[in-house]
């Protein structure tokens, strides 16, 4: 069974830092070919959502405020879990999330050109063109909620 956790840094385990840092140096650094400092600031003021099945991470993403934004990065399943609907389960998760910490909020995200079409379906539009960024075609994109929280999507599986 998925256990889904959404934890500030200094509230995660040491296993629970390993198995993140873990994930994301597998898919970002070896299966991307991304050759950048993963590990950054914003790891430390980020609330850290993800899910473990038998202590093994299996989906990921960390949420945080900047430039008046909140922005959700670094999102990612791991190989044995994709195909599943865990990005579209994860995705959800995380506005849930921002739903109920901030109203008013305008969410972004700097997404994969493949992933464009996934992120519009959860209510993001393009606000930029498309971009490299480690060598990877990119394109940034925005969701903005309202005062009470409300957005354009459905928030079921």
């Amino acid at each position: 069974m998925m256990n889904w956790n959404c934890k500030k840094f200094e509230e995660l385990t040491h296993n629970e830092i390993f198995e993140i840092f873990k994930a994301r140096c597998e898919v970002f650094v070896v299966e991307q070919n991304c050759h950048y400092q993963d590990v950054d600031n914003e790891d430390l003021n980020a609330f850290h959502l993800f899910a473990m099945v038998d202590e093994k991470l299996t989906a990921y993403c960390q949420i945080y405020s900047s430039d008046d934004k909140i922005k959700i990065g670094r999102v990612l399943i791991t190989k044995p879990f994709r195909g599943k609907n865990y990005g579209r389960a994860l995705m959800l998760k995380a506005l849930d999330f921002i739903k109920q910490n901030w109203k008013n909020a305008t969410i972004q995200i700097q997404a994969q050109v493949y992933l464009k079409n996934f992120y519009q379906s959860l209510g993001f539009k393009p606000i930029s063109e498309e971009y490299l960024d480690a060598g990877i075609p990119h394109i940034d994109m925005i969701l903005k909620l309202d005062s009470e929280g409300n957005k354009s999507i459905n928030l079921t599986l």
